[in-house]
């Protein structure tokens, strides 16, 4: 190639880069040693002096939005650069528009000389016409390359999503990656402990305003300083001081995130490739979910209770710190708007009613009207009665679980389950062998998708039925276990002499108030006691028990 420059001197940028995310792990492409390569051969280049190095380790070459690789071309613009060296093009950067933009406009339109080492181009000596060829081809090379490593990286991390690993680069307030692993998540036990109460005061009717207010009061940081008392470089887009302080936006973040019941949520967001980094929040039926990933900071139950909470969108009234007992709960039994709580003063005492919000707002219906004592002491002696009805249908399921004839019933089922997964393990073999029948020309394609459809039938059909016989064996054993845990919830009130929050929003759905101030309270785990009662009256079909049973009306 002939030699254009003549005797100019060049100010020059020597410039490099590494990422591993392009999967730049070789040896050579280590920060020193391409500095050690571009500095070799300057020695046989008397007309370039190096005036700036320019180094982005840990950027991606897929953008050039890189800080020094931006700070370089300040200093083009500013004219103190005019010459830029780069080991080669991959450490330029791996995408074929951008760089083939830089290389043939920008650089020429600035008068900037490029120089890449190893791919032996240097712009201001004569192209040859294998240049026009070579150097558009190795720019497409590399951007294919980073293409390629992106796909498996992304590939490897929903593996890692699906079998539960985290991969967040910091554990949710509340955990902390172990020593061991950084993949798996242990409780922090201080941090927890907030996350409980938080949860706590949330039953008890606190807002999130005045649950901000008493962690801000109590000197308790945010989840972000306590990360960054921890060592941790975190930042966070939600920060709006320079300090960050506990909000009512935080604290509603905490009482909404799954993580806290063992559940961990990933993938979340996504690039839509690898040369744009914009995330976008996916659908939330993409969302990769893996329950019991993690040891749980709250219970199932009360997550659900408090999430119930924040749909109803519960206020607190002014100068009050807890919200009413019923608020959120207790609705018209014919409109099913909201009931309305509302107070009036006679004789120098002040009382206290509910009234429907549709005839409070524009009479479309009547009013319901029904004073807050009525309401508690209606619910109070409606949740004794069902508590104790609860602990009675438990002592005939117990009875019931020890009769030989149950055990009888159970070992059968249990026969007809092993022959179902048997069943269901030989179609998944037949399946499998059919593609290589085909293949191997012992079938004909026709055959193997008729074969194909008939061992898929019967795999269904063998499923329906394992998913039946477990849903016998789980009548006959009256629901035992963990799915009784329930029963614990509402017989650790046995003994209650008032209401509170706490009881009502952990074993209350809904109050309904019909005309006639006629109260219907609907408990949860209503499907679940109906279940219970029809297994008793079941078995008592078969086998009468000698116990009382409470009346349906009773219940």
């Amino acid at each position: 190639m002939e030699n254009l420059t003549g005797n100019k001197i060049f100010n020059a940028a020597i410039y490099v880069r590494l990422s591993k995310e392009d999967g730049d792990k070789v040896e050579s492409d280590s920060i020193v040693n391409q500095k050690d390569l571009i500095r070799d051969y300057l020695k046989g280049m008397p007309d370039i002096c190096v005036c700036s190095e320019r180094v982005d380790d840990g950027y991606s070459g897929v953008n050039f939005e890189r800080p020094d690789f931006q700070k370089m071309m300040e200093e083009v613009r500013a004219g103190k650069i005019n010459c830029i060296i780069v080991k080669d093009l991959s450490r330029f950067g791996r995408n074929f528009v951008e760089a083939g933009r830089y290389i043939d406009q920008i650089f020429p339109f600035l008068g900037v000389r490029f120089i890449a080492i190893n791919d032996g181009y240097d712009s201001f000596c004569g192209k040859s016409s294998s240049d026009k060829i070579l150097i558009p081809f190795k720019n497409l090379v590399n951007d294919a390359y980073c293409r390629d490593i992106s796909v498996k990286i992304r590939s490897q991390l929903e593996i890692k999503r699906k079998k539960g690993d985290f991969i967040g680069s910091f554990a949710v307030y509340g955990y902390l990656k172990a020593p061991d692993d950084r993949h798996r998540l242990m409780v922090d036990e201080y941090a927890s402990t907030v996350v409980q109460d938080i949860f706590k005061w949330k039953l008890q009717g606190i807002s999130q305003q005045r649950m901000a207010d008493r962690l801000n009061e109590m000197g308790i940081l945010s989840p972000m300083e306590y990360k960054r008392s921890c060592g941790m470089k975190y930042k966070s887009g939600f920060q709006t001081n320079p300090k960050a302080k506990w909000t009512a936006v935080s604290v509603g973040r905490i009482l909404r995130n799954e993580f806290y019941i063992g559940t961990l949520v990933q993938g979340k967001r996504s690039t839509p490739n690898h040369k744009i980094r914009t995330q976008i929040l996916k659908p939330q039926e993409d969302w990769i979910r893996v329950e019991n990933s993690h040891e749980a900071i709250i219970a199932p139950e009360d997550f659900r209770a408090v999430n119930r909470l924040l749909l109803r969108d519960t206020r607190v009234a002014p100068a009050e710190e807890t919200v009413y007992l019923f608020s959120g709960l207790i609705f018209c039994g014919d409109c099913r708007r909201n009931m309305v709580r509302n107070g009036v003063c006679q004789n120098g005492k002040t009382y206290t009613y509910y009234m429907c919000g549709s005839n409070r707002k524009s009479k479309e219906c009547t009013a319901h009207r029904i004073r807050e004592k009525t309401v508690e002491q209606a619910v109070f002696q409606s949740l004794k009665t069902h508590i104790e009805n609860i602990i009675n249908v438990e002592r005939i399921l117990h009875y019931i679980n020890t009769l030989p004839f149950q055990q009888n019933e159970v070992k059968k089922i249990d026969a007809q389950l092993i022959k179902n997964r048997e069943e269901i393990e030989r179609c998944n073999l037949l399946k499998a062998s059919l593609y290589e029948s085909m293949i191997s020309g012992v079938h004909s394609k026709a055959e193997y998708l008729e074969m194909k459809e008939m061992y898929e039938g019967r795999r269904k059909d063998a499923l329906a039925a394992e998913a039946r016989l477990q849903k016998e064996i789980d009548a006959i054993l009256g629901f035992q276990g963990d799915k009784c845990q329930w029963i614990e919830r509402f017989k650790q009130y046995r003994d209650i002499t008032e209401l509170t929050r706490v009881i009502v929003v952990t074993l209350i759905d809904k109050i309904l108030v019909h005309e006639g101030m006629r109260v219907d309270i609907h408990f949860k785990y209503q499907y679940d006691f109906d279940r219970m009662v029809e297994t008793i009256g079941n078995v008592n079909r078969i086998q009468p028990i000698p116990m009382l049973l409470p009346t349906r009306e009773a219940m």
